[in-house]
């Protein structure tokens, strides 16, 4: 109840406010507050233009670190490649890194003819591309340009081939060209280059070094090295041992068995050239007697490569050439030089003073292919291919040259064992 009487609430005296406010006057009123709000400026507690700047400097440098980085990989793998050529490594470096192109695309395939008539320059105007390859019953396969090569062996799980390059300004390579059409180097600028019989090893002169690696696909691993004189260079393997030249112009050779130790001081200054191995591992070799004269021995398979016997008479190339039928029992060899040369078989077994050979066929180049004991291919000097019969041979009938169809004059092609 109030004190004041006739007023119901506490509200003092005075005019009293009037509350009757038009519609207008309360718009204009909200209208003038919310342009006080805005014009106040508040500080916001995310700011997205500072979040997109930094996040576009984090991107920056994310993308320059990686692409350092993939500089770096990609010079350290080639660098890798390239020192393992020519360059000091340590012997028991990384494995050989594969270089080349890896992109078959741009390769053509190798492709495969039977013998036939030549074509005739109406049904074909493109020349052979790259190395020819000549198997011992004539087929020929055309191998992907990888340049001019020396030798050719099947890859050791098949599906393509081993190719050694001729000696170029810039060393020797080993290709690998698979039938698919990939096409890659193993090796480069390399010095003499030497394939196992069963295309699982190589071994290369690098620089003042002597190298073995195994092949497996496509890339060389678990290389080994060993220092060596400075003219000597790998001839062959013989087991698991590398047969060293000492000296191409001159006698001498040694084993060295990669992982035993360093090359051994060779005492055999005789040898001049290794024809190949007999089934018991003893070599078949040229040997100097007395100057201008040459005779054949079996040696021994040891490093000092001891003669066990020697038989001479018939005049012998010193070209190299030659090879030893896969019983034992037979050698063909080159004899003379110029036009009177020719390939000579020689009976092993009656090796001794008083050698006797038989005329085989026309001078021979590049590999021999035993296809039995008893019958051997190899090409002359004008590419054509030589099918040499012991029997026919031994009974007065020498083996004549066949013309290989497809192969153009001046091609040389590369004999193979088969494909």
């Amino acid at each position: 109840m109030s004190e004041f009487p006739g007023r119901h609430d506490n509200l003092p005296d005075g005019p009293r406010r009037s509350y009757q406010v038009r519609p207008d006057e309360l718009e204009g009123a909200v209208r003038e507050t919310l342009s006080h709000q805005v014009a106040l400026a508040r500080p916001l507690s995310v700011d997205p233009a500072g979040q997109a700047i930094r996040r576009a400097n984090r991107i920056r440098r994310r993308r320059t670190a990686a692409g350092v980085a993939l500089a770096a990989v990609t010079t350290v793998l080639l660098s890798a490649g390239m020192a393992q050529l020519g360059a000091e490594t340590k012997p028991d470096g990384s494995p050989i890194v594969v270089i080349g192109d890896p992109d078959p695309t741009s390769r053509p395939l190798p492709t495969a003819s039977i013998p036939g008539p030549a074509p005739s320059p109406e049904t074909s105007t493109s020349p052979l591309v790259g190395e020819t390859l000549i198997s011992a019953d004539g087929r020929r396969l055309v191998l992907p340009e990888v340049g001019p090569a020396e030798s050719v062996q099947p890859l050791p799980s098949g599906g393509g081939w081993l190719v050694v390059g001729a000696q170029s300004t810039a060393g020797r390579s080993l290709w690998v060209v698979q039938n698919d059409g990939l096409v890659q180097v193993l090796l480069a600028g390399a010095g003499a280059i030497v394939l196992a019989p069963d295309s699982l090893q190589v071994a290369w002169r690098d620089g003042g070094d002597l190298l073995v690696a195994g092949v497996a696909g496509n890339q060389l691993i678990a290389s080994v090295r060993t220092p060596v004189p400075a003219a000597a260079q790998p001839v062959r393997f013989v087991g698991d041992s590398v047969l060293v030249r000492l000296d191409p112009a001159g006698a001498g050779h040694t084993l060295w068995r990669p992982g035993a130790g360093p090359l051994p001081e060779a005492l055999d200054r005789k040898s001049l050239n290794v024809y190949g191995r007999l089934p018991d591992g003893r070599l078949v070799a040229q040997v100097a007697t007395k100057p201008g004269r040459t005779c054949l021995a079996v040696l021994a398979p040891t490093r000092q490569l001891d003669p066990v016997r020697t038989g001479c008479g018939p005049e012998l190339s010193q070209d190299g050439v030659g090879g030893v039928s896969p019983d034992g029992r037979w050698l063909l060899v080159n004899s003379g030089v110029g036009e009177a040369g020719r390939s000579l078989l020689v009976d092993l077994q009656r090796l001794g003073p008083g050698t006797t050979a038989v005329a085989a066929g026309p001078l021979m180049t590049g590999a021999i292919v035993w296809s039995n004991a008893a019958h051997a291919t190899y090409l002359d000097g004008t590419g054509e291919l030589v099918r040499v019969d012991v029997g026919q041979v031994r009974a007065g009938k020498p083996a004549s040259p066949t013309a290989v169809s497809g192969v153009s004059a001046g091609d040389q092609p590369i004999l193979v064992n088969d494909f």
